[in-house]
């Protein structure tokens, strides 16, 4: 019951917490300079960028107060923000400023599908393969495979995402004489995807992704890979394996039957993210692949100043990452039911 109790406060606490996200960031939004009313001020002026000030130069007060009626500028602060949250259901049903007929959920749900497949697909093969990868770098931990597979995994590390997509793309998909040309350099499908038979589709679609999928795990591949490793060295120094193996149990049946659920929990907080990476996507890799997903419509509504649809990705991202956080919680208590919330 306290387990249930916890999830409940923690469910509440969440609704501040995303009140105070969304507020913060929408007041940042309504004062910086060269939003949709500058914008919209330098068009009607045909310079197409600038400044505040040469921008209000250029057309008469009357003009810009119209502007702000049209944007909502012309309300308090509290007022506007009261009006995304309410009747503009947290942004979602609000109007974008840079595509025209198109709400802000209409954006998103031709987004997200892209974003879900490359987050779920990175997702499930960085801890398919890392937790292996690290569970065998304990169990053989100073020999030559741990050594080897270390400078591996540092030397991929230490590359950023974008560069190593960059690279990939120069090897597989003929940017360069001399290299293979054998995988779409980008998009997510090709121009003739809806001749394609079933499987030509799911062919094509794979063929897209592979790429990016590995810029993907990119990211987390060294992190994740050392925590598993050390999390499971750690229980191997436990008193209760050096009990089993007294006993003339092997060390891998000791780390399989024993050590191995323990050394999950800290990899389970990593459960929680892939909420967030899953809505968010990655910005960087979808500008280099040209992948129309989540993270590049943010990227083009912060640099269009569409400030609507920045705000209901954020708050969508903002949920998604709170309930993130509980998911994290019960995995902590699905590995180790020993873990008890009384006191939290």
């Amino acid at each position: 019951m306290e387990r249930f109790h916890y999830f409940i406060r923690r469910l509440l606490l969440a609704i501040p917490t995303f009140l105070g996200i969304t507020f913060v960031v929408f007041a940042l939004c309504q004062f910086v300079p060269g939003g949709p009313v500058e914008q919209m001020m330098l068009n009607m002026r045909g310079a197409g960028a600038g400044s505040r000030a040469a921008a209000g130069a250029a057309i008469s007060q009357e003009q810009r107060a119209a502007l702000e009626k049209h944007f909502g500028f012309d309300r308090p602060v509290l007022e506007r923000y009261w009006n995304w949250l309410v009747r503009q259901r947290a942004g979602l049903a609000a109007d974008s400023y840079m595509y025209p007929n198109k709400t802000v959920w209409q954006l998103i749900k031709q987004r997200f599908p892209v974003s879900l497949i490359f987050g779920i697909t990175g997702f499930a093969l960085t801890y398919l393969v890392c937790i292996p990868l690290g569970i065998a770098k304990a169990m053989r931990n100073g020999g030559p495979f741990d050594l080897a597979s270390s400078v591996a995994v540092f030397t991929l590390y230490a590359i950023p995402a974008f560069a190593f997509g960059m690279i990939l793309k120069v090897l597989f998909c003929g940017a360069a004489e001399g290299f293979w040309d054998i995988l779409p350099a980008a998009g997510f499908r090709s121009e003739g995807y809806a001749q394609l038979p079933p499987a030509g589709r799911i062919l094509d679609t794979l063929r897209h992704m592979v790429l990016p999928v590995l810029c993907y795990m990119l990211g987390h591949f060294a992190v994740l890979t050392l925590l598993m490793k050390n999390s499971l060295l750690e229980q191997i120094g436990q008193d209760y394996i050096r009990t089993v193996l007294a006993k003339g149990a092997t060390l891998r049946r000791a780390v399989w039957g024993h050590a191995f659920r323990n050394a999950l929990i800290p990899i389970a907080t990593g459960f929680g993210d892939v909420m967030t990476l899953m809505f968010a996507g990655s910005v960087l890799i979808e500008r280099v692949f040209e992948i129309p997903g989540m993270g590049r419509l943010s990227l083009d509504a912060i640099v269009g100043r569409d400030y609507m649809v920045f705000m209901g990705i954020l708050s969508l991202t903002s949920i998604l990452g709170l309930l993130g956080r509980m998911v994290s919680d019960l995995a902590y208590v699905l590995i180790d039911p020993r873990i008890n919330f009384k006191s939290s």
